[in-house]
């Protein structure tokens, strides 16, 4: 029962999606017969570094959405202190809700239910605006942003050249 609803709620958000197309990305299915992965291109936003760049992503929704979040993973490459190496995105709104075992985040930081594709998407573009390099998915990349930002900022421009590419 989980499944069918969660499949509904998916299908009508891509539906609001086409209807009302919201600025900064575009989103679909991967596969036209599963609602359960997405495929999202973010476009790097103005004034950031990631700007001009079309960044390919997934988004893969667990069957009992809203309830749980999507994993969301980069598949143009990606540096940022928030983006796994493997492209994978750590947000606070994507990690499981309750409390945080570690006590880095409130638990009303973390998913909720009332997240959208769009406020997930919209936290991603945000995130890329203002990397938080407290808690970093890829210390590599926020020891970089904190100590070397000409560096930082090649390695994103070599990424946004890679992407406008691929697209």
């Amino acid at each position: 029962m989980a499944t069918f609803q969660a499949g509904l709620l998916l299908q009508k958000q891509l539906k609001d999606l086409y209807k009302n197309p919201v600025d900064g990305f575009s989103a679909g299915l991967l596969n036209e017969d599963n609602v359960f992965e997405w495929r999202v291109t973010i476009i790097g936003p103005p004034d950031t570094l990631y700007d001009g760049g079309f960044f390919n992503a997934v988004m893969l929704f667990p069957t009992n959405y809203p309830l749980s979040p999507p994993v969301v993973r980069f598949v143009s490459e990606m540096w940022h202190p928030n983006v796994y190496p493997d492209g994978r995105v750590c947000i606070s709104i994507l990690h499981p809700p309750g409390d945080d075992p570690n006590g880095y985040e409130l638990a009303s930081e973390r998913w909720s239910p009332v997240h959208t594709v769009e406020s997930i998407v919209l936290s991603i573009i945000s995130m890329l605006s203002s990397p938080n390099d407290e808690s970093p998915a890829n210390v590599e990349a926020a020891k970089m942003w904190r100590e070397q930002r000409d560096e930082f900022r090649k390695r994103v421009s070599r990424c946004v050249r890679k992407s406008q590419e691929m697209s």
